[in-house]
């Protein structure tokens, strides 16, 4: 393909080499092969359920490990705006009918005082329009009252991050996603030093607007917990924009040069890859609760956070072991044992290897990125979920796949895909450190044949956008996963703005 001068500054300006474009055009115009899955994980069978007290050595594991010293850090992905939430807001808004027709727009103002963000609501439409929020809604001008929310001219919650929207009431005054999210961190990751480091990645049009929020919630929330916090942010590097193209595979142009679209979440592989820290959680932004209902989140924040501090203890000590030479059969048959037991790596051909072999072949799957993910039970919400699934080395081992990955024509995966007991919240802890605790090149444990295309369209033109590995997908498919189950109690996203009207969020 031939580039022109502007196509070269474009690839320049982002960092992307001809060749990284040359391997996404390829992959636009080949997609993506469906991965070969065993089975479903379910409790037992690639899903641990810990028992009561297993729980509890798991939770001192982790205070234990607070107590010594041990670096931790949050990272929240928060990048993109909130209007997705305020879909049914904004059709409403732009549409013929000037009152609510729809149980979704009935529910919102039927409970409108309910939201945290209701009194700052109220008072701007007294100054836009001299008239409180019930008024309105008695002279029938839902329309002001919508606008007021989600328009630039009112509270603009249309186009501000999520992180940025008061979420919760509390005494006096509201919390934001990004103050509750410093609040659990405090209640959890709270080193020996007393700092809690947190991490948001955010879109640059969003950073100065994080910056001031940061700045006024610092110090009162510092007082509240008794800690001292450790705040910083980055964004989705340029050079993990992904190219567009068109139906026919030919490259998408705008404006004469090509068209870059971000590459998902998968992209967030790097910002990790640029964190420095012993254990990392990953949480998504909107998936948080006030104090007085955080208590399940808290206690299983630790429990995964002890299992993966017990695991990776084991697996490090099994690769000093290794590392000095080649280690006795009942050694060699402990650390297979683990693997299969607790890692969940199956279908080796360990039985026909000398013990030289294993030696090598148990180094090389132990000493990787570790995570543990946790684990609820399918009620219905949306989410990929876990499943044991082949690897290019003919291993089995548990994976976090989407129904996108998993081919809809084949008969025998599809009854797995509706078999799935469990989903994936997003709420896992992870190590990316190696057994001498340096750090892991994140980027080369992607499985880069875990993309997908989605087909998007761009100014009444349809046009095919590569998506990369997802961050807790096909990125991660080549760490140690380690799968839990938590209560679903600990999972209460907000997708919609109504979902703010559930108990977990009043």
């Amino acid at each position: 393909m031939e580039l022109n001068e502007f196509d070269l500054e474009i690839l320049n300006s982002k960092g992307i080499s001809q060749e990284k474009l040359a391997e996404e055009l390829q992959m636009l115009a080949d997609g993506f092969p469906y991965l070969r899955i065993e089975a479903p994980a379910t409790p037992g069978h690639g899903i641990s359920v810990l028992s009561p007290e297993m729980e509890n050595q798991a939770e001192s594991l982790w205070n234990q490990y607070l107590a010594a010293g041990g670096r931790v850090l949050k990272m929240v992905p928060a990048s993109g705006a909130a209007s997705r939430m305020f879909k049914d807001l904004f059709s409403f808004a732009n549409g013929k009918k000037d009152k609510p027709d729809n149980d979704f727009m009935k529910k919102f103002f039927d409970e409108i005082e309910n939201f945290a963000f209701f009194p700052q609501l109220n008072f701007l439409c007294l100054s836009l329009h001299g008239l409180s929020v019930a008024s309105l809604i008695k002279e029938k001008r839902y329309k002001d009252i919508v606008k007021a929310l989600i328009d630039k001219e009112g509270l603009n919650y249309g186009q501000l991050p999520k992180a940025l929207l008061s979420f919760h009431k509390v005494p006096g005054t509201s919390r934001t996603a990004l103050e509750e999210h410093l609040a659990e961190g405090a209640q959890y990751a709270s080193g020996k030093d007393g700092k809690v480091r947190v991490h948001f990645t955010v879109s640059e049009e969003h950073l100065p607007l994080m910056s001031m929020k940061f700045e006024e919630s610092k110090g009162k929330m510092e007082h509240e917990y008794g800690v001292e916090y450790e705040l910083s942010t980055s964004i989705q590097k340029p050079s993990t924009d992904t190219v567009a193209a068109n139906m026919d595979g030919t490259p998408y142009r705008e404006k004469g040069g090509l068209f870059f679209r971000p590459g998902g979440h998968g992209a967030l592989i790097e910002n990790l890859n640029d964190l420095d820290a012993d254990v990392i959680f990953i949480k998504n932004i909107d998936n948080v609760v006030p104090d007085a209902r955080r208590d399940d989140t808290l206690k299983y924040k630790r429990i995964i956070g002890g299992v993966l501090v017990g695991i990776k203890r084991k697996a490090d000590n099994y690769c000093a072991l290794l590392s000095k030479g080649t280690p006795s059969d009942d050694e060699l048959a402990e650390m297979l044992e683990f693997m299969h037991k607790v890692l969940c790596i199956t279908h080796d051909d360990s039985e026909n290897m000398d013990a030289a072999q294993k030696a090598e072949y148990i180094f090389g799957k132990l000493n990787r990125p570790f995570r543990v993910c946790g684990m609820v039970k399918n009620e219905g919400e949306p989410g990929g979920g876990p499943f044991l699934a082949y690897n290019p080395d003919g291993t089995v081992s548990p994976q976090i796949l989407e129904s996108t990955q998993i081919d809809p024509k084949n008969k025998e995966a599809q009854k797995m895909l509706k078999d799935a007991t469990h989903f994936n919240p997003v709420d896992l802890v992870v190590s990316t450190k190696d057994w001498q605790g340096k750090k892991f090149n994140l980027p080369d444990y992607v499985d880069k044949a875990t993309g997908f295309i989605s087909i998007k369209s761009r100014e009444g033109v349809e046009i095919k956008a590569l998506e990369l590995p997802g961050l807790w997908n096909g990125a991660m498919s080549d760490w140690n996963t380690v799968l839990v189950e938590v209560p679903v109690s600990t999972f209460n996203p907000v997708k919609t703005v109504n979902d703010l009207l559930r108990p977990a969020h009043q």
